[in-house]
């Protein structure tokens, strides 16, 4: 007969207390006390059961969330593993989704290990009260996401960048089109086409669609600038290192759709990506270059560093066209973002504050936080140009994060129910069930945001 897995337990000091006496001695040796995050496997011979290992105790945190068990999915030694049997089927959830998440490696470039098979990790059992569907649309998203982002330019340019966003839309169903190189002048992509021009990889603007025509209408928008030179106004070595993360934003868009069609949401799904190498060349776009948009508006080039939001204002302008019941953009789009919020926090910026509200609470519940910050207006003086209707950057230091968002906001609508997500896309550090390196931020967020939408219009 197989083996029956190996339960983890949540135990405090006072349940700990209660264990029997041969259970508590073990504990005690090992320097198990059940504070947070600490957790001891306790052998067979503790319990009078023969095996290696009879249960897992976990220090009971304050509350039990997605990470509870992150660390847990790579420490434990190989085996079957399953939860105790009183857990309620959201915290079932949560807690399988973060050991799964954990468990995430990138080794495509990676030769396999000493014996030259990958390692072996520990499996959890899902159990019956857990929803193993959303479980699984959640790690394959996810891992879409962070696949996409760890890949370095040399794989995952705009070419590679299209390419996957056509597999996607082949797997579940979506019809796509893409529209690359001049064709962009053609067809009114002015700034998308100014920014990607300089590569040898040709811009490109990646338009999905999926679902019913009288379901919600959801837009999507992400910036895929696939690497960041800066152009000629040339990032410095160590600001340019991470840049193939700067089409964290379209990697996010691309899991969230991902995610969406997965679970079969019944909503009217646009995607739509710029995909660009802000590279430097004789064609490059220069400084004080005055572009045209697709909205109409010319724009001064204060810094050719500043291109994301060139590519997503014309991109937004095309979302805001067919006036959806929501659209959101994801971009890495600030340092000042990062220095308000920190690397791990992605700023909210929202027309609609209701929207807003929901997005936080949906973060919230997911484990999967924003933070908001203000549409300003009175900073959008700071975009001013002399010569243009607008400059791509502000005529201040300050406020960074907050004149990026104001200058995305003149290109949708003002009915237009947009928010702004301006993430970071990278794990400067790893944390339980969220490795080292690129990483999904908000995108499951959104996702429940939007199941919550499409909940409440059904039941209402």
């Amino acid at each position: 007969m197989p083996q029956s897995p190996i339960t983890i337990r949540f135990v405090d000091e006072a349940q700990l207390a209660q264990e029997p006496a041969a259970v508590r001695s073990w504990c005690k040796a090992s320097g198990f006390v059940a504070q947070p995050g600490q957790f001891c496997l306790v052998p067979g011979m503790a319990v009078g059961v023969e095996g290696a290992i009879a249960q897992v105790l976990l220090g009971q945190p304050t509350s039990l969330d997605t990470w509870s068990l992150g660390l847990l999915s790579t420490t434990l030694p190989p085996g079957h593993y399953a939860l105790e049997a009183d857990l309620p089927g959201e915290i079932a959830t949560k807690l399988c989704l973060g050991w799964k998440l954990g468990q995430y490696r990138f080794d495509r470039y990676k030769q396999a290990g000493p014996t030259g098979t990958p390692a072996e990790l520990p499996e959890l059992q899902i159990p019956s009260q857990a929803d193993s569907d959303y479980i699984e649309a959640a790690v394959a998203a996810t891992t879409l996401t962070r696949d996409l982002i760890n890949t370095p330019v040399n794989d995952m340019g705009p070419t590679q960048l299209a390419a996957e966003a056509l597999a996607l839309a082949q797997v579940h169903g979506a019809e796509i089109s893409i529209i690359i190189g001049d064709d962009l002048l053609a067809q009114n992509y002015p700034m998308v086409h100014a920014v990607g021009r300089a590569s040898s990889d040709l811009p490109r603007v990646i338009d999905l669609r999926w679902g019913e025509a009288d379901a919600m209408a959801v837009t999507l928008v992400g910036k895929g600038v696939c690497f960041d030179s800066g152009g000629l106004n040339i990032k410095s070595s160590g600001g340019m290192k991470l840049m193939k993360k700067d089409m964290g934003g379209a990697a996010q868009v691309l899991g969230a759709a991902k995610m969406i069609m997965q679970l079969n949401l019944p909503v009217r799904l646009r995607v739509l990506v710029g995909a660009v190498e802000n590279s430097i060349s004789g064609n490059a776009m220069r400084p004080l270059d005055i572009l045209n948009s697709r909205k109409g508006l010319s724009v001064e080039v204060g810094n050719t560093d500043a291109e994301g939001r060139l590519v997503l204002g014309d991109i937004l302008w095309e979302a805001a066209s067919e006036d959806p019941a929501l659209v959101v953009d994801f971009a890495t789009l600030t340092g000042a973002a990062r220095v308000a919020l920190g690397s791990e926090l992605p700023a909210l910026f929202a027309s609609q504050p209701d929207t807003a509200a929901a997005l936080l609470a949906a973060g919230a519940a997911v484990d999967d936080p924003l933070w908001q910050l203000p549409l300003h207006q009175p900073y959008r003086a700071m975009l001013e140009s002399k010569v243009a209707d607008l400059s791509n950057i502000s005529n201040s230091s300050f406020g960074g994060a907050i004149t990026a968002a104001l200058f995305l906001q003149e290109f949708v609508k003002p009915e237009t129910n947009w928010m702004h997500v301006d993430v970071m896309s990278w794990n400067l550090r790893s944390l339980p069930g969220r490795p080292e390196g690129g990483e999904a931020m908000a995108m499951r967020a959104v996702v429940q945001m939007i199941q919550n939408r499409v909940s409440a219009a059904i039941s209402g």
